[in-house]
């Protein structure tokens, strides 16, 4: 294989190395309120052009099929909103013992207790080639779960912004995906004739988000730590990470699971990522007055980051996986019919 060809090939990798060197010269252009308006072009057109390229790119029938899948919705919901904080909570016991700052365990408990994102789990599903029907579903069900459940414990008369973030929701995932169904419904020849890269097209958007994380990573302020408690806490971050990804796909894998390849994929992303917007918000109010909120706010700061670099990094080891998976099935199925 050639160098040129090498490089079109892993084109995504080198974006991701780019986009971050790019976030450090230069934090300043991509940060929320600097010249690229993260705030407005990410959280609501990028987000919203992500599922509308879904909705134009899904059949009808596999959206339908997708949320008839009760079994994986199950698995993923309760990973996400018992198994994960549970696992945390005993893993923090034991680093509790150590001399790490009590804020940043705090931090990586309520890291824990977060919703899947509505677009980067959705995106590594549909570079891998995943269910990306499941993996809609349950980004957005899991953003509504957990918005509910803080809803009823810190009480209706609070100031949580719950009406925006249902309404946000609503406007940037329910809507795009709608709109895209519809036009597809006009275009499905075209589409199906010309095959255009919805793979790609979601794929810049991702590298679009990266860029702006890591510009709002490198200047905001409030990832100040020394070296070693900043290395610390990355270096549990991605074990955390990696574990997990490994026991769902484990999981998910197992000859009494019925998961297929494709399920499998979108039950470890999102099953593992969580969500820096509404993370944020939530932790400013249930932290508010609190002298050590910047410490508390650091362990998602950087999760988000490592979620999207670590799964962009593995997609292409996760790709060929599934395809292997796939043809093993296909190969299987064929020769039991004969």
């Amino acid at each position: 294989m050639g160098l040129l060809e090498r490089l079109r090939k892993e084109w995504f990798i080198l974006g991701i190395i780019l986009v971050i060197v790019a976030a450090k010269w230069e934090p300043f252009v991509g940060e929320k309120g600097g010249p690229l308006k993260p705030e407005i072009t990410v959280t609501y057109i990028a987000v919203s052009a992500i599922f509308f390229n879904s909705g134009l790119s899904l059949k009808t029938e596999e959206l339908t099929s997708a949320l008839m899948h009760v079994k994986l919705h199950l698995f993923v919901q309760l990973f996400t909103l018992a198994f994960f904080p549970t696992a945390i909570w005993l893993f923090l016991q034991v680093l509790s013992l150590t001399s790490i700052n009590e804020w940043l365990l705090k931090g990586l408990q309520t890291v824990s207790c977060m919703p899947p994102p509505v677009s980067s789990a959705v995106i590594l599903t549909k570079a891998v080639g995943g269910n990306e029907a499941a993996a809609i579903f349950n980004s957005a069900f899991g953003s509504f779960l957990v918005s509910v459940k803080n809803f009823i414990f810190l009480g209706s008369s609070s100031s949580v912004p719950f009406t925006s973030i249902f309404s946000q929701l609503f406007m940037t995932v329910v809507v795009p995906l709608i709109i895209g169904q519809i036009v597809r419904r006009y275009i499905k020849d075209w589409l199906e004739r010309k095959k255009p890269p919805f793979g790609a097209i979601s794929s810049c958007v991702l590298l679009m988000i990266i860029y702006t994380t890591f510009c709002d990573t490198f200047s905001n302020p409030n990832i100040d730590l020394d070296t070693f408690s900043l290395v610390l806490i990355i270096f549990i971050i991605f074990f955390i990470q990696l574990a997990f990804m490994l026991l769902t796909f484990l999981f998910s894998t197992s000859n009494n699971s019925g998961f297929t390849p494709a399920d499998t994929v979108a039950i470890v992303f999102c099953s593992t990522h969580k969500s820096l917007t509404l993370g944020i918000p939530m932790l400013k109010i249930v932290f508010a007055g609190y002298e050590h909120l910047s410490l508390i706010s650091v362990p998602l700061l950087i999760y988000h980051p490592a979620q999207i670099l670590l799964g962009s990094v593995l997609v292409p080891t996760i790709k060929s996986w599934m395809l292997s998976r796939q043809k093993v099935r296909v190969h299987s199925f064929y020769g039991g019919v004969k």
